[in-house]
């Protein structure tokens, strides 16, 4: 028989009237028997008209989907035991289709998860660069400072160098220009310096999905993200005082990774001492010094980059959940819950693993093992 199609909530015709009511509708004999349920028999959209015809409802938990049929141009062409095998086939189809209709839903909610996903990455890294604005230009004042002094230095010292070439003095004049020489080598330093802090901050912000891994020193990484967020966080907040102390494996060498994926991290951990040792000072403790150690050391073919502070610790009970997404121990507006998930996500992608040291009361370390 043609393929044909009909609305399928048509009360005047049987699959509309299986649809609607939700019932079976079994006919041996289509002209003896249409008037149990239509007023007239419908005329066929294609073809001859069938005279028996079976429609069952397609269900699942009470939810209408569709209607299955079979017809025949033959009277009473079906036996009770092809009924029995088309509520079999009905039962199969209907939850082939929730299913189908499921992981439709699901594959949008998947997509939409994943677009979320990323929008919130990017939130949390621009986040994490906002927090590096302020440390970034302090950072950034100090080397063009010197470049600013040396070359205002350099401007007289080459005017004092013009006046001994006219009255003759040579001598004079070289040992001027050696200054000037030995300036332009600070200046060009301090110039390096101030690109470098500018290269770092385009790293942090770049696609690291599309970042290539590269030799790093990851000493100097540390180093610099640890000046960033302290100077950040004293431009935010003036009162925000900490020690810093560091202490770094000199023979560890330059290290094959993302840098600014492993920069991102850093700055994580350290950001989050620096607020829990400034969140004990503020409670007032007599005599207490704020105070946030970063290190590295080579174990074998590992390196371990730690961060450790001297604030309350971690309390016991949520050690389990701090790597989970959106979970946060800092007051609302204070923190996204995605440092440290995506934190862990990135040194997983790099092949290492994050290890927390805690004592409740006394501090926490967090330590970044990567293979080398």
């Amino acid at each position: 028989m043609p393929v044909y199609s009909n609305y399928i909530d048509d009360e005047s015709r049987l699959s509309g009237k299986c649809f609607n009511s939700g019932k079976e509708i079994v006919i041996g004999d289509l002209h003896a028997e249409y008037s149990l349920y239509l007023k007239n028999i419908p005329t066929p959209s294609q073809g001859d008209q069938p005279v028996s015809l079976i429609y069952l409802p397609l269900t699942v938990n009470e939810k209408m989907l569709g209607v299955i049929t079979v017809q025949s141009f033959s009277k009473n062409a079906f036996s009770a035991y092809h009924l029995y095998m088309l509520r079999t086939i009905a039962v199969y189809a209907a939850i082939a289709l929730e299913n189908a209709d499921s992981f439709n839903k699901l594959t949008l909610t998947v997509d939409s998860l994943q677009q979320t996903q990323k929008q919130l990455i990017e939130s949390e890294k621009m986040a994490s660069l906002g927090e590096l604005t302020a440390g970034i230009a302090h950072e950034i004042q100090n080397p063009l400072n010197f470049v600013n002094n040396f070359s205002e230095v350099n401007t007289e010292l080459i005017e004092e160098m013009q006046q001994e070439i006219d009255k003759g003095n040579f001598a004079g004049a070289k040992e001027i220009s050696n200054d000037i020489k030995e300036n332009e080598k600070k200046i060009n330093h301090h110039g390096k310096r101030a690109g470098d802090i500018v290269k770092g901050m385009l790293q942090h912000s770049r696609n690291s999905s599309a970042a290539a891994k590269e030799l790093t020193d990851i000493n100097k990484l540390a180093d610099e993200y640890l000046r960033l967020a302290y100077h950040g966080l004293r431009a935010k907040d003036k009162s925000f005082n900490a020690t810093m102390k560091t202490d770094f494996d000199q023979h560890i060498g330059n290290i094959n990774i993302i840098p600014q994926d492993i920069g991102r991290v850093i700055l994580n951990l350290i950001t989050n001492a620096f607020y829990v040792v400034d969140e004990k000072k503020k409670s007032g403790i007599m005599s207490y010094e704020p105070t946030v150690f970063v290190s590295t050391k080579k174990v074998n073919n590992t390196i371990e980059i730690s961060v450790k502070d001297n604030g309350n610790g971690i309390p016991q009970k949520v050690m389990d959940k701090i790597f989970q997404p959106f979970y946060t121990t800092k007051p609302t507006g204070k923190g996204t819950g995605l440092g440290l998930s995506l934190s862990y996500d990135i040194i997983k992608a790099h092949g290492g693993e994050i290890k927390v040291e805690n004592k409740e009361q006394e501090g926490a370390a967090f330590i970044i093992i990567l293979p080398v």
